[in-house]
Formats: structure tokens, C-alpha cells, sequence
């Protein structure tokens, strides 16, 4: 970090009060994200999160998106926080023109990141229950709310960071599913029922002695909560391809979260929210490997990338069954992966 950038980000810790003037601050960058600068902050008493958001995300492909999307962070973060505390890190001031929002820093030894834990062969179903219960609580708080519906008009923003790198870039790269995947992507941007986090990844979770606690919610948006839910199913599918020996425990992961999910929402009918989930599954999943940020722990592993292709794009080119269908479905797809691939 330059001492301009430093001398920046001190002034924003003081202005709001988080440090004193004479007081050094030590910046610690963080890893892990692709769309934004994350410093721990160690001060005299304790250490706190500074993150800023980039106009260019740091993946291969040329990916712009505004920088106001941090706002939306901020809001997302302020009310959950709201009504549930305990389930996001504390937000402490933001500085909407600057794009730069600070927050409570939890420290790894007590708050693991779900996504190591999953990847080293820790996959606890109950854990999956309980982010499907937090994620479902919060678009119960959520949804209907015209006020809510108004400060997050984010659609433009959704669709930098979500609908065009996921939906559209790999609907130009099938042109035989080009109209499918289009088609999702605008009934996406169509509906506006709940707060969505649009982000909701096993990197994006950490795993307290108390429950989930969400991170980095940039992509937060007024429209549809089935995103929420298909997104993070998604990667529960995509672990086990890499970790086809816990493939077991990781759909009764799947399960889990998703009955649980569904406990806590009573907004909609179940068979249309998770109808809307289970057609944008296939889609997220071709997505991961063929869209604008493959997930990294498939790159290079062809066999692996061929079967979510294949499976993903059978589903899309068929009527979508629900979501315990496509897991059963996916069940069978690894099993046989497992005995003639590996």
C-alpha cells in the first residue's frame, strides 16, 4: 500500500471516530476476493475490516462494475444486522463516495471460512441446515417491503456482477442454450420480492461456535431470492467433484440446507420459489466452468468440467425437475465418476 492510499484510509478511520489521530494504524491485506481490497486493521485496543471496492474485478476476464455497489453492501450489512445481529460481522461507517466500508474483524481461528472446511473433508450437514435457516430468515424479514424494494434498486449493478458474468457470458459460449439461459436471466431481473445477498458461497461464510456468519455482499439486490438459494446449492454440487469422497455427506448437505431454508419462508409458495431455484441451478453450474469466473478448483481438471457440462446442459435443454430430483440425479452422475473416471 502507497502512503497516499494509507495516509487515505487513516483519515477515513479517524474522520469516523475508529481511531485517534496519533494513533498508528497497521494494515494487513487480506486474500481471498476478487472484486475488492480487504485489510484487517490492528489498532492500540483491537483490530477491525476495512474493505474498498475495485472498478475492475481481478479474475482473467476484463469485468467492470461500479464501484456504488459498495453502498449496497453497506445497507445489506446495516440491516441484517438490524434484526440479526449475530449472523454478519458489526458494521462500524462507511464513506459512500470513496467506496470504502468498515466492519468488525472475526478472526480465522474462531470464525473458519466454510468453503476450507468443505474443501479439507469437513462437511457437517447440520452446518448446511443452519445457513439454509439464516438465509431463508433473512428473506423472510425481507420480503414485501416496498422501502426495502426502493433502497436497493440495484438491478444495474446485479447485472454487472451476476446476470451478465454468469447468465449471458456463458450463453454466448452454448449458443445452443443461448435462448435458455437468456430467458433466465431476464425472468431474474424481473421479479422483486426479497433482499437477495447474491453471493451466498461457501467463501462468503464463516463458521462460528454461535452459526453462519455472511460476508461480502456486494451484489445485494431488491429482486429474487431463488438466486440465494440455487447459488449456494450450486457449490455444494461443484465440492463434490473435487471431493467425490465426501460427496455423500455434501448432498445430505443439499438436502439439508434446502428443507431448512424452506422452514423459515412462508412469502411465497414453495413450488414457485423453488422452481425458479431449481431452473437457475443448471444454469449457475455451467456457469462455474464456462462462464466469466470459472471456479478455480476445476480449472485444469477436464474430466471434472465435462461431466457439470454435460449434466448441466442435459437439464437446461429439458424441463427442470425439483431440486432433490437434480440431487438424486446428481448422486448418480458422481457415483459413476467415482467408479470408471477417477
Amino acid at each position: 500500500m502507497s502512503a497516499q492510499h494509507a495516509a487515505v484510509l487513516d483519515d477515513f478511520l479517524c474522520a469516523n471516530g475508529l481511531a485517534d489521530r496519533d494513533e498508528p494504524a497497521v494494515w494487513h491485506a487480506l486474500t481471498g476476493g476478487v472484486s475488492s481490497e480487504i485489510w484487517r486493521v490492528d489498532l492500540r485496543q483491537h483490530s477491525l475490516c476495512v474493505k474498498r471496492a475495485l472498478p475492475k474485478l481481478k479474475v482473467a476476464s476484463d469485468w467492470q462494475a461500479p464501484i456504488s455497489r459498495n453502498i449496497y453492501e453497506w445497507r445489506w450489512l446495516s440491516f441484517v444486522a438490524e434484526h440479526l445481529p449475530e449472523v454478519v460481522p458489526r458494521p462500524l461507517a462507511h464513506d459512500e463516495k470513496a467506496g470504502v466500508l468498515a466492519m468488525s474483524f472475526l478472526p480465522p481461528e474462531q470464525f473458519p471460512i466454510w468453503k476450507s472446511r468443505l474443501l479439507s473433508g469437513i462437511v457437517t450437514p447440520d452446518v448446511a441446515a443452519q445457513v439454509g435457516s439464516v438465509l431463508g430468515r433473512i428473506h423472510e424479514l425481507s420480503a414485501k417491503r416496498p422501502d426495502l424494494a426502493r433502497s436497493f434498486d440495484s438491478l444495474d449493478n446485479f447485472h454487472a456482477l451476476r446476470l451478465e458474468p454468469y447468465l449471458l457470458t456463458t450463453a454466448a459460449r452454448h449458443p445452443e442454450l443461448s435462448e435458455r439461459l437468456k430467458g433466465l436471466a431476464e425472468r431474474t431481473a424481473s421479479v422483486a420480492s426479497a433482499l437477495v445477498h447474491g453471493d451466498v458461497s461457501p467463501k462468503n461464510i464463516l463458521i462460528g461456535a454461535d452459526g453462519p456468519v455472511f460476508l461480502d455482499a456486494e451484489c445485494a439486490w431488491y429482486g429474487d431470492p431463488a438466486f440465494d438459494l440455487a447459488f449456494c446449492l450450486n457449490h455444494l454440487l461443484l465440492k463434490t467433484l473435487i471431493r467425490p469422497d465426501c460427496a455423500a455427506a455434501l448432498l445430505r448437505s443439499f438436502e439439508q440446507l434446502t428443507e431448512a431454508y424452506f422452514r423459515e419462508t412462508t412469502f411465497e409458495p414453495r413450488g414457485a420459489l423453488e422452481g425458479r431455484a431449481a431452473e437457475l441451478l443448471p444454469a449457475l453450474l455451467l456457469a462455474r466452468v464456462d462462464g466469466k469466473s470459472p471456479v478455480e478448483y476445476l480449472v485444469g481438471k477436464l474430466p471434472q468440467q465435462n461431466l457439470a457440462r454435460r449434466f448441466a446442459c442435459r437439464l437446461l435443454e429439458s424441463s427442470s425437475p425439483s431440486l432433490s430430483e437434480i440431487a438424486a440425479d446428481w448422486s448418480q452422475e458422481i457415483d459413476r465418476f467415482i467408479q470408471h473416471d477417477l
